[in-house]
This record gives C-alpha cells, structure tokens and sequence, in this order.
C-alpha cells in the first residue's frame, strides 16, 4: 500500500473544505515531503558484508520553518508528523523537552559520570529517529550553554530534527548572555537543517478567535463550555505541560499546545511570581485562557498586585487573552488600597478584547 504524500494529504483536506488553500503553506510542503519520503521508503537492507564496506545513506537534512505567530506552522507540523509512518518519532514543545534534559543531566550527575549530557543525549538518539519540536526558542543561558552539543550528539546519531520558531535561526538567544558561544549552534542549524520561512499574508490563530467573546462573566457552567470550546479549538484538545527556568525558579503551565495556555488565576498569581516570570509566560504564550479570576480586595491584595503585573505584561507583549471572571472588569476590584490604580488594569482588560486585539 502507497502512503500518501504530504502534498496529497493537504490537498485533501482542502477538497473536504476543512482548510482553505495557502499559497505559502503548499511552499513548505516538498521540504515536508522529502523527510516523510526517507522514512516511507528506507532503503533495502544490505548483507552484512555490503552494511561492513558500505555506510548507510544519509538522513535527509531536517527543517526548520519559522514565520510570525498564527501562520500555520503547528498545522503543517501536525500534517507531517501524522504521515511520517514510524513508531520511533515524538513531537514535543521545545521548552518541554530541553525541561527534560536538564532533569535527565541532574540525574547523570547523581552517579558521577563527567559528562552528564552524554548519556540523555544517548538515550533521546536510541529512542527516536525523527524529533519534531513545537516553537524552538532559546532565552536561558543553561539552554544556551548545552543545545549545541545537544543536537551535535543527535545529528550524530542520524537523527532527523524538525522545528517550527518564530524566530530566524539568528535571533535566536538575541542579546543573550555569552552569546558569542551560542553562535555554533546556528551555524550548526543552517549546515544540517533547511531554513524555511513561511511567509503568509493570514494569521489563522487570529481567524480562529474573530467574533469570539473573550471575556466570561460570571463564572458558571456555560463560561466554562465556552472557554473549552475555544481551548479545543485551539488545541485540539491535546495539551503538553511547559515548564519555564527563571531565574532560576521553574514556572509550570499545566496545560499548553501551539502556543496556547490554559492556566487557573490561582496558578499564576496565587503564588509569589513577578515581573520577569510573566515576561517569560508572555515569550512563550501566544494566547493565554485565564480561568477563574476571583473578585479582588484588601483580602487578596498580593494576588491582586501579581493580577495587575500580568495583565500589564500581557498587553505590552500584545499577547490574546481570554479570561473567565466573577465580574466585568470595572468591578473586579470595588474596594480596597490599589483600587484606583485597578482602573487601568480593567481599561486595558477592556481593549484587550477588542476585535483585532494582538494583530
């Protein structure tokens, strides 16, 4: 049995109506095509003596596609990864992966090995032959200090990586730390991965959300549909958890696909965050559905001040906020010290729902 071609997959799905035909999405897809083609059809096995004088063929090179927030990168990630017919691929967020190495290398370290990394960059390489990572993004200068050999070790092991960013390959850890050690990893992605920028004139992330309410109040049985309604929406009710390095603290989103964050108030702004934590949500996070937001006063005024810092943050980053609340915005907070300087907080809730809001 044939399988079917990326490109015919895709046209598919416009025949079924499910999408509508982007010029810059079907650029993307022969890159797509010819990694799902090395592994549709491996080459034949040799005898022992061909596999002894003769090497493997080489991998095809991996891709890296990168493109503004909405343009349907996670779509066409989630197109290929379906039709790649193996058992030894993932798909994961890069922030939840480089998570993982980091607590695997503390592990390594535990039985005194003197290069903690080699062993988790083995175990990832004999456990996969395709990794596909969801939005690569590099802003912390222990991940900084560790990919390049990372993903030496995995090119090593003839594994094919794919990534979606919204950054060029050299914007990557921008204006970071000792960055000038960094700059082998980029050079590394351009030499064993195909650089593609999907260049489209739609944002689909933005469509999905037109003429959709983005501000619950009260919060009761029917808010909630809705707001899971959207979150299916977005996600396709699959969900990873995110954790964040600040600082050295670790954030963690409980649930987070495509860029998309479903997060209760009490997670974000019950516990003792600030500033640079919200930066480092608003980086990662394209949308954020904040539930449950509770009526704010005297009683709550430290959640009160983090609710006020998160929304200032999320609205200089131009980061889609959908929220859940006991009220509207002008009475969230009626009473209490803080509640003047509230009112900007609820004007800013208030232009935050407006039709184009994060465009």
């Amino acid at each position: 049995m044939v399988s079917k071609t990326v490109q015919m997959i895709y046209e598919a799905l416009i025949a079924d109506g499910a999408i509508t035909p982007d010029p810059a999405q079907r650029r993307v897809l022969p890159l797509l095509e010819e990694i799902r083609a090395h592994f549709a059809n491996p080459p034949p096995p040799g005898g022992f003596l061909a596999n002894f004088f003769n090497k493997p063929p080489e991998p095809p090179k991996g891709a890296y596609i990168w493109g503004g927030v909405g343009r349907g990168k996670s779509f066409l990630m989630d197109l290929f990864y379906d039709a790649v017919p193996i058992e030894a691929k993932r798909r994961v967020h890069f922030h939840a992966f480089m998570q993982e190495i980091h607590s695997g290398m503390a592990e390594a370290r535990k039985t005194g090995v003197d290069d903690a990394l080699k062993p988790v960059a083995d175990r990832v390489a004999s456990e996969v032959d395709l990794l596909c990572f969801d939005e690569m993004q590099i802003s912390d200068i222990t991940d900084a200090m560790i990919v390049g050999r990372l993903f030496e070790a995995l090119f090593e092991a003839r594994v094919v990586v794919v990534t979606t960013s919204n950054r060029v390959p050299d914007d990557l850890y921008k204006d970071g730390l000792n960055r000038q050690l960094f700059l082998p990893f980029i050079a590394l992605i351009k030499d064993r991965m195909v650089v593609h920028e999907l260049v489209s004139d739609t944002d689909y992330r933005q469509h999905q959300l037109e003429g959709s309410e983005s501000y619950f109040t009260p919060v009761n049985e029917a808010s909630r549909a809705e707001v899971e309604a959207i979150w299916q929406e977005l996600s396709g009710g699959r969900s990873d958890r995110l954790f964040l390095t600040v600082q050295g603290r670790e954030v963690e989103l409980a649930r987070f696909m495509n860029g998309v964050a479903r997060v209760p108030f009490w997670e974000l702004c019950g516990r003792p965050l600030g500033a640079a934590d919200y930066l480092a949500v608003a980086d990662a996070v394209k949308v954020l559905i904040l539930e449950d937001v509770p009526h704010l006063s005297q009683y709550n005024y430290n959640e009160a001040k983090r609710f006020v810092t998160l929304i200032d943050t999320l609205y200089e980053s131009k980061t889609r906020l959908i929220v859940t609340a006991a009220d509207t915005p002008e009475r969230l907070y009626l009473e209490g010290a803080g509640n003047f300087e509230f009112e900007r907080t609820a004007s800013r809730l208030r232009e935050m729902q407006s039709e184009g809001w994060g465009t």
